[in-house]
């Protein structure tokens, strides 16, 4: 475990998602079991890979897809509840800092037409700031930002990118590592040493730890925020089995 975290707070990012490609076989065939079950490539294994730039989660990233507790919620989420995999309209799709688990699959998706947009990520389509995108105003239906926020420090102008671009009639999921003990979101720019930011916001290159209010600041930009733990519709063996983390909530916005 050590290991992990110690290669995850050391190593770039995007030199960290080159390697994984080669090293990502190999885990999966030395994994291999049947205790944990990964719902989207459905492979099974002894165990998962621990995760975390500070405490490790021990079985948090799947061998096979690479994906994490979040990954796999939203995947079942979007599987049992929306349109997103069945819609015969074709869906025009803005997937910001995409995630490998997702990667291979949206592309191959017949029903979506699917643009990617990361500032450094080696797998993304189009380099663009997540505050200034270089798309047109109402152009997406689909829109995936998640895990980027607590890295932008203006995440208002983020925030409302994200509303521009997305069609009126369209939805969003913006996740964020967030603590729901928090009743407001906590921000100091003043906190510039990585260790200290570690320390205090979760992560070296994080800027604000998101209370309870990150999904009253989502609406005051426009949206219309659904706050959904679908985690109470999973039956508890399958929130073993796919190592999902209880209460974690799914943030899907619409613009109306």
């Amino acid at each position: 475990m050590k290991l992990f975290k110690t290669i995850l707070n050391t190593i770039p990012r995007p030199f960290l998602i080159k390697a994984s490609y080669l090293a990502r076989p190999i885990i999966a065939w030395w994994l291999k079991g049947d205790k944990f079950t990964d719902p989207i490539d459905g492979k099974s294994f002894r165990k998962f890979l621990p995760y975390g730039y500070g405490v490790q989660r021990e079985n948090a990233l799947s061998p096979s897809t690479l994906s994490l507790e979040r990954h796999r919620l939203l995947w079942l989420f979007l599987q049992d509840e929306t349109n997103f995999f069945t819609s015969k309209k074709k869906l025009k799709m803005l997937h910001i800092a995409p995630e490998q688990c997702f990667l291979d699959i949206f592309k191959k998706q017949q029903n979506l037409d699917y643009i990617t947009s990361d500032l450094e990520s080696p797998i993304a389509d189009v380099k663009a700031d997540i505050c200034d995108l270089p798309f047109e105003d109402n152009q997406f239906d689909v829109v995936f930002c998640n895990h980027v926020l607590e890295h932008i420090p203006n995440d208002t102008k983020a925030m409302q990118e994200l509303y521009r671009v997305l069609k009126v009639g369209g939805f969003g999921v913006f996740q964020i590592p967030q603590d729901l003990s928090r009743e407001t979101t906590f921000e100091d720019d003043s906190i510039t040493d990585p260790k200290e930011r570690a320390k205090i916001f979760g992560q070296y290159d994080h800027v604000r730890v998101y209370g309870r209010d990150y999904f009253h600041k989502l609406r005051s930009i426009g949206f219309k925020v659904d706050e959904i733990d679908y985690t109470k519709k999973i039956a508890p063996e399958k929130l073993e089995r796919f190592a999902l983390m209880k209460g974690e909530i799914l943030p899907v916005c619409y613009k109306n």
